[in-house]
């Protein structure tokens, strides 16, 4: 380990929850180095959790421990986890679908569920509506510093037994492009799609080109127009849409310099389709 813990949540900073995770990790090693990836996830958003664990993890280096924390079923009978990435890497969470996005892009080796009779702040026993601070802090906190290995979080189980969220695949059919809005790029309004730029280019995609994009909500026909597919926004000019490749090497949508997702009324996941065709390249005289 690295000394390197990193935290998600769904608790806003207005209060004091965040700070008591951080008093409960450094009391753990006054040493070790806390790191905020967001706290911002809008509440109960296991999706929204699972995709920035997915945009951030792999820039970490191994040994990293992450405690991500969206827990609706705080108290439940759902499993508190720790899974070891294939790139070496450690996610403290409940088992709830926030390891799906890690699980199907950068890969899960092995997960043990987190035994709290020896891996729970002391004389916290009676809480259950706080595992943030008093098992996955206390936790985060002890195998970041190597205080104990990862053997000793508690029992291995199966990593096929770890809950994912449904999860639609990116497909061409009839040289039409379908996927789903993922998640926004949530200062500046852009969509971030499940297209990858490899299968983008399968559409004989080049810097310039022109394409139909169809926005849909279940039956519902959103947005529908010509983009062009850019380097930057610096390609188009102010105001103008534009399809690009963001920086997971997924297809994003964007207004330069402006919001597509207020402009639109855009939102993401499963029902917020989006359907990309080729058209002839439009010149104006």
């Amino acid at each position: 380990m690295n000394n390197n813990l990193v935290l998600q949540t769904d608790f806003g900073t207005s209060d004091g929850a965040v700070s008591a995770m951080y008093g409960v990790a450094i009391s753990v090693n006054p040493a070790i180095r806390i790191f905020d990836l967001t706290h911002d996830i809008p509440q109960y958003h296991i999706w929204e959790g699972s995709y920035r664990l997915y945009q951030t993890v792999s820039y970490w280096p191994e040994g990293t421990v992450f405690v991500s924390v969206v827990d609706p079923g705080v108290g439940s009978e759902r499993r508190s986890i720790v899974a070891k990435t294939a790139l070496n890497q450690y996610i403290i969470t409940p088992d709830n679908g926030t390891l799906t996005h890690i699980k199907n892009s950068i890969g899960i080796v092995e997960v043990r569920i987190i035994d709290e009779s020896v891996n729970r702040l002391p004389h916290s026993g009676e809480s259950y509506t706080f595992h943030g601070r008093d098992v996955y802090a206390y936790t985060g906190a002890r195998l970041a510093s190597n205080l104990i290995a990862f053997e000793e979080v508690g029992p291995e189980v199966p990593v096929e037994s770890v809950i994912e969220l449904p999860k639609a695949e990116a497909r061409i059919s009839n040289h039409i492009l379908t996927g789903n809005i993922d998640i926004l790029d949530i200062r500046f309004g852009n969509l971030w799609t499940n297209i990858d730029r490899v299968l983008f280019k399968d559409l004989s995609a080049g810097y310039g080109d022109s394409f139909e994009v169809t926005i849909e909500n279940d039956t519902r026909q959103v947005y529908k127009n010509i983009m062009t597919y850019g380097r930057t926004f610096a390609d188009i000019h102010l105001g103008e849409p534009l399809l690009y490749v963001n920086s997971l090497d997924k297809i994003g949508v964007a207004i330069n310099q402006g919001s597509f997702a207020k402009a639109y009324h855009i939102e993401t996941g499963a029902s917020w389709k989006i359907s990309i065709r080729k058209v002839p390249k439009i010149i104006y005289n």
